[in-house]
């Protein structure tokens, strides 16, 4: 079965015919001065290329110019801090389930509550309180970014989801009761 390669090549130079079909060279020829001529793909598409690459440039060249120029935020003291505060999800994947929740539930809570000429005063000393709630809350970021966590920080910025949470659930009940028929009939 084994056979020397060396005896294999001797014997396939004697039994091939080593000689070219006649015209073959001219035909090569023929062929290799149409395909010179033609141009080739690379050619046609040039323009495009270049202008997708100058596209992608402008792109990442107005990505880094916005990422780079952010404003900073200001403090309540008027300083300038860091732009990119830190939450609770930047310090575990748990928290950031707790802050998304809370923050789901606020702005559904929010979006549930039906303002009339009636409710608006109560509405309006809520949406004050929250607002305090929420620069109290943009304050624990700024200390969370610049301190680092700890569970002080921690556990306050999640009291203060709570108590925004529980806060719309109170004003959810007074424009209940202040909607029910018993005290529609004794304002009438």
């Amino acid at each position: 079965m084994a056979q020397d390669i060396r005896k294999l090549f001797e014997n396939e130079q004697k039994v091939s015919n080593l000689k070219m079909p006649n015209g073959h060279e001219a035909r090569f020829l023929e062929k290799l001065d149409e395909s010179l001529l033609t141009p080739s793909i690379k050619k046609r598409f040039s323009w495009l290329q270049i202008a997708a690459s100058a596209a992608v440039f402008f792109c990442l060249s107005f990505g880094a110019y916005t990422y780079f120029n952010q404003t900073p935020i200001k403090s309540i003291k008027g300083e300038e801090v860091v732009t990119n505060l830190k939450t609770l999800g930047d310090i575990s994947p748990d928290l950031k389930k707790v802050e998304n929740y809370y923050l789901a539930n606020i702005n559904l809570e929010l979006s549930k509550v039906k303002l009339t000429p009636d409710n608006k005063e109560l509405f309006d000393s809520y949406v004050l309180r929250l607002e305090e709630l929420n620069k109290e809350y943009e304050r624990l970021s700024i200390e969370l970014t610049d301190h680092g966590p700890n569970e002080l920080t921690v556990s306050a910025l999640i009291d203060n989801l709570k108590l925004r949470l529980n806060l719309l659930y109170r004003l959810k009940e007074q424009l209940k009761d202040l909607n029910t028929p018993e005290t529609q009939a004794s304002i009438s």
